[in-house]
C-alpha cells in the first residue's frame, strides 16, 4: 500500500519505509530510486533544506522534476525552509504528492494547510527536537502526517535524540483519543538499533537515509 492511500486506521503491522534521498548518491540518482523500489519502499523523502531554516542548501524543484519521472513512488517533500507557503506551489509543480513544512518556520499554519489540500496535496506538519507536542493541539485534526524529527534538521547522519522518541508515544494517544487520522512519521537517526524503538511507539513512517543507503538499516519493512 503506498502513502496515498495509507492511514492509520487500515494500519499494517509493518509500518512504510520512506528512504530520504539526501544520502543517496547525487551523482547516480537513477541508480538510488531503483535501489529505493528494490527494497519495498512505499514512498520517497525529499529533504529541502534553504540554508537558513537549515545551516544546509540541498536541492530544489529542478532535481524533483528530473527524479520524478524515474518512480511512481510517491514524494514526500519535507521544506526545512523559511515561510514555505512561498514556495510550495512550485514543489506541487515540480511533482510533489505530500508536503511536510515546519510547524516553527510559518505563522498562518491552517491557511498553508488548507492551500494544500485546495490543490489535492496532502499537508504534513513537522516539529524540531525542542518542539512539544502541544504545540500542534490546535491543528492535528487538520493535517494528514505528523513528522517527528529526532535529530536536529540540516544533516544526515547524525545520532536519535531519544527523548524525541516519547512524542511519538504522545501522538499516538492524542490520536486515539480525539479520533483523528493523522500519519505519524519519524525522521532522523533511524538505523537498525533504533527502529524498533521508533516502530514500538507507533512510528506509520519510518524515514531513513544514511543506514538504507549504506546498507545498514537491515530491519525487514
Amino acid at each position: 500500500m503506498c502513502l496515498i492511500c495509507y492511514n492509520y486506521k487500515n494500519y499494517m503491522k509493518k509500518p512504510l519505509l520512506s528512504p530520504s534521498l539526501l544520502s543517496a548518491d547525487f551523482a547516480d540518482l537513477a541508480s538510488a530510486m531503483k535501489m529505493v523500489e528494490e527494497k519495498g519502499a512505499g514512498a520517497v523523502h525529499i529533504d529541502v533544506m534553504d540554508g537558513q531554516f537549515v545551516p544546509q542548501i540541498s536541492y530544489g524543484q529542478p532535481v524533483i522534476q528530473s527524479v520524478r519521472r524515474l518512480t511512481k513512488l510517491p514524494f514526500d517533500v519535507h521544506l526545512m525552509v523559511e515561510k514555505p507557503e512561498l514556495m510550495v506551489d512550485s514543489f506541487v509543480e515540480a511533482g510533489a504528492d505530500w508536503i511536510t513544512f515546519h510547524q516553527e518556520a510559518t505563522v498562518h499554519i491552517h491557511r498553508l494547510i488548507q492551500h494544500l489540500h485546495d490543490k489535492g496535496i496532502k499537508a504534513g506538519i513537522s516539529i524540531v527536537p525542542s518542539t512539544p507536542v502541544h504545540a500542534l493541539d490546535e491543528i492535528l485534526p487538520d493535517v494528514d502526517l505528523v513528522l517527528v524529527m529526532t535529530v536536529n534538521p540540516g544533516y544526515g547522519g547524525q545520532t536519535l535524540i531519544p527523548s524525541c522518541v516519547n512524542k511519538i508515544s504522545q501522538l499516538a494517544d492524542i490520536r486515539k483519543e480525539k479520533g483523528c487520522n493523522f500519519l505519524i512519521s519519524v525522521d532522523g537517526g533511524v538505523n537498525s538499533k533504533t527502529v524498533q524503538s521508533v516502530v514500538k511507539a507507533g512510528a506509520d513512517i519510518v524515514v531513513s537515509g544514511s543506514a538504507f543507503f549504506n546498507g545498514s538499516l537491515t530491519w525487514e519493512f
